[in-house]
């Protein structure tokens, strides 16, 4: 592999990446996006359900439903930010750059008489979700993610300012005097720095550290871990959002996430006795907060041995037609019930940056699930993450394309000189590493369990160090990115002493009978 040079090196090929690749190449910059994608759908993005949520006559009740969502954690002028944004940045891109076609109220059996906008062409069938108190959600059935990237992704791939670098890992930030020059990038077992005036880190979230997740494969926090050994600042890394309604398979890692739309339009969440539960647990009830829908679900399985989504309120298979095709696929009967478990699903923090998107260190942005924008406080609402992606990827990509021309300094000497590490090496470092992080550090959490973690997560992360420093694979850089984003994470986890969203310490009392229960 050789040595290149870019304007703006993009690492990351969701919609955060391409809104800010298209935006710097807008600005004329020569833009380099490296991906470890083959396809689509190995991006976060492309699984995102539910939606987008937009801004329409309801600005300041959307922006107190994020701070609300976020228990108070969220940034007020991060929120401005993304509020005062969204319209025109889903009308630029999504509408007029790409034509998506969202559902329309003559497509729709879902809409009330709310949901249509006023007057104009288009006559959007805006949903609800969780902790919405309006219908502002745009929405391809149950599936918006898919119908947005791969569009994104041809936009990009024709456009004369930008090349795509598929199946090609970053592994480490190439830094000099506190700047940052680029990256070290892999592909086919080789490896080259790429040069970079700006470098904009858009890796998506951490999903591989946990035993069950609705992310997609890969989900490493390469991001994250090279910022953070670069030196960059990392914030809020102990938020990390479970989904309520992940399909239980029988198999722990084998789930696909059942929209919270679902609910939205009037499914109810029942525990093994056939008992609806969520009243006793918020005035919300099925459209409480994700942190506390999470909690709630798991208590009633554990209480009970299991949840149901009763989906019999509704036409699912008429109004949701990709989710009922997908438990045809599981060979589950929507009208039995879909046996439901949460699931990791989303850092609400990262590396944290400005309304820009700019990190700590010099010419570095990052942007998405990688990002810390400061929008999403303790716990994400809803729909928000396509919105912030394209928001934050708009802003980072613009500013990028002006920081300055690619400079060569000396790269990081990776070597690659003893012999390959078994097949199964990697493999069997992240069994270790995701048992712990699902016990440990998962949806409740106590203290005595989080000092675990960190214990057997820094010997891991030696063994890894101690490998790394003489082979450079993209599997073991994996493996180092996680144990690095997994001591991230259960060392904010264990520095903040309160709980907030989705960040739940258990009472001491609680976690002392669980203790007991154990022995």
């Amino acid at each position: 592999m050789q040595q290149t040079t870019t304007d703006v090196l993009v690492v990351g090929s969701g919609i955060a990446g391409c809104a800010a690749a298209l935006a710097a190449a807008r600005e004329g910059a020569e833009v380099t996006l490296a991906t470890k994608a083959t396809e689509p759908e190995d991006a976060s993005s492309w699984w995102a359900q539910g939606g987008i949520a937009v801004t329409r006559e309801d600005a300041d009740a959307f922006r107190e439903d994020i701070i609300t969502a976020s228990d108070g954690e969220a940034d007020p002028d991060a929120v401005d930010t993304l509020v005062d944004n969204a319209a025109a940045a889903v009308e630029d891109v999504l509408l007029e750059t790409l034509d998506i076609d969202f559902d329309t109220v003559a497509e729709s059996a879902k809409v009330d008489d709310d949901a249509a906008t006023d007057g104009g062409e288009e006559e959007f069938a805006y949903a609800r979700e969780a902790a919405h108190s309006e219908s502002r959600i745009l929405h391809i059935n149950a599936s918006t993610g898919r119908h947005i990237l791969p569009p994104l992704l041809n936009h990009l791939q024709d456009h004369e300012h930008v090349t795509i670098e598929q199946d090609t890992a970053a592994l480490e930030l190439v830094t000099h005097e506190g700047l940052v020059h680029g990256a070290i990038l892999e592909r086919d077992g080789e490896f080259a720095p790429c040069f970079a005036g700006a470098t904009v880190l858009a890796t998506g979230g951490i999903g591989s550290l946990y035993p069950r997740t609705t992310n997609p494969e890969g989900s490493t926090g390469d991001g994250i871990a090279m910022a953070a050994l670069a030196g960059a600042d990392v914030e809020d890394m102990e938020y990390v959002q479970f989904h309520p309604t992940a399909y239980a398979g029988d198999e722990s890692d084998d789930t696909f996430l059942l929209s919270e739309a679902v609910r939205g339009e009037g499914a109810l969440l029942r525990n093994a006795e056939g008992e609806r539960f969520m009243p006793d647990y918020h005035a919300d009830a099925e459209l409480a907060p994700r942190d506390v829908v999470a909690r709630a679900v798991q208590e009633q399985i554990d209480e009970t041995g299991g949840v149901t989504l009763d989906v019999s309120p509704l036409d699912f298979g008429e109004e949701f037609p990709d989710l009922a095709h997908k438990c045809e696929e599981y060979g589950v009967d929507p009208a039995d019930g879909i046996p439901v478990a949460p699931a990791e699903h989303f850092l609400c923090g990262g590396i944290d940056v400005d309304d820009r998107g700019s990190a700590s260190l010099d010419r570095l942005f990052a942007v998405g699930e990688c990002s810390r924008t400061g929008v999403h406080g303790a716990n994400r609402l809803a729909s928000t993450s396509l919105l912030e992606g394209l928001v934050w990827g708009l802003r980072a990509g613009e500013t990028a394309a002006d920081a300055g021309d690619p400079e060569f300094v000396e790269a990081p000497d990776l070597l690659d000189s003893d012999p390959a590490l078994p097949d199964n090496f990697a493999r069997d470092k992240f069994v270790r590493l995701r048992r712990v992080m699902g016990e440990y550090v998962g949806l409740s959490r106590n203290r005595d369990d989080l000092g675990r973690a960190q214990g057997v997560l820094r010997r891991l992360k030696g063994e890894v160090d101690a490998y790394t420093r003489t082979r450079t694979s993209r599997g073991l850089y994996e493996l180092r990115s996680a144990t690095v984003v997994a001591l991230l994470v259960s060392r904010a986890a264990s520095e903040n002493p309160e709980s907030k969203g989705c960040h739940y310490l258990e009472p001491p009392a609680a976690a002392a009978e669980a203790e007991a229960d154990g022995d």
